[in-house]
């Protein structure tokens, strides 16, 4: 049954915020109250096998709500936000079509304006990739980085210096294009009607929450997860092999960290990352922002779903 509430066509709802906020929960939540289904915007969920590590709910967590675009890349294959946004605005066209309300969830912001947003992404030339991977791995991030603020100092402005993938793309895009990266951002907005909700966590809070979360992935077996997946290929991934505690931990199988010092370094990039999420969607003004600790948090979610703009 449709929910009751100011609207009768269903929009997307994303649930956005930096990682430890407790999105995941909530978007369950939204789906229940709602009558939908979660689509899946992190980045590295996507991955089969990579649970532990990114913090991917369980079935039992999911209570019943079927959960789209988990699993689906093999950890050898090479992150594309342009096949995400073909897979996910396929899901959600679906859903809409079925009057469902497409839940979106997840802390990767390109992700999600890639659904949300006009976006439209450059393809890519794989010997240009390659050349520019191979450089990547010879003179590190630092060269590249300053070789693009040459080029398009806009697109060097928004990408750490320590980003080498995002980096080697900036600079493929330059290069097969002839044009700036910056220029392929979203400009038009609104591809769907939708209502974006923000998990707000005070900093020093949030701080405390990685750190133990950190610390349950160690628990639950994240050495684990690591040591098998690198049997069927992780370290050949060029994306997998550098995610937030994957790496940390096959650095740790190689003999190149003791274990507290994985822990502390994974600690440590996740709460860099975090703090990079969160800059991210507070330059979106359509992103309303809730505590994530509110008593009525899921009420108030819910209420602001069912609100007309």
């Amino acid at each position: 049954m449709q929910p009751v509430g100011s609207w009768s066509q269903p929009r997307v709802v994303a649930v956005v915020g930096p990682t430890a906020s407790g999105k995941s929960d909530l978007a369950v939540d939204l789906a229940l109250a709602l009558g939908g289904e979660v689509v899946n915007a992190d980045s590295m969920q996507l991955y089969r096998g990579m649970d532990v590590g990114t913090a991917k709910l369980s079935l039992d967590e999911r209570r019943g709500v079927p959960h789209h675009l988990l699993d689906v890349w093999d950890v050898t294959e090479t992150a594309s936000v342009a096949d995400y946004q073909a897979r996910a605005r396929a899901v959600v066209d679906a859903l809409l079509a079925e009057g469902r309300t497409p839940v979106l969830v997840g802390g990767s912001g390109l992700y999600v304006r890639a659904v949300l947003d006009r976006l439209e992404f450059p393809g890519t030339d794989p010997v240009v990739r390659a050349r520019l991977e191979a450089e990547l791995a010879a003179v590190g991030s630092g060269e590249l980085h300053a070789r693009l603020a040459a080029v398009d100092p806009a697109a060097a402005a928004s990408i750490l210096p320590s980003n080498g993938r995002r980096v080697v793309r900036a600079l493929e895009v330059v290069e097969i294009t002839g044009g700036s990266f910056a220029a392929t951002l979203p400009v038009a907005r609104d591809v769907y009607p939708s209502v974006q909700i923000g998990l707000d966590v005070p900093r020093p809070e949030l701080d405390v929450g990685i750190d133990e979360r950190v610390e349950r992935m160690w628990a639950r077996g994240l050495v684990d997860e690591v040591r098998r997946l690198a049997g069927i290929g992780l370290r050949e991934g060029v994306t997998a092999s550098r995610a937030l505690g994957y790496a940390q931990v096959l650095r740790l199988l190689d003999g190149e960290l003791t274990e507290q010092a994985a822990i502390a370094e994974t600690q440590r990039a996740t709460r860099r990352f975090a703090r990079r999420q969160d800059t991210w969607f507070r330059r979106d003004d359509r992103v309303l922002w809730l505590p994530h600790d509110a008593p009525d948090l899921a009420g108030r979610a819910r209420a602001a779903a069912l609100i007309v703009p």
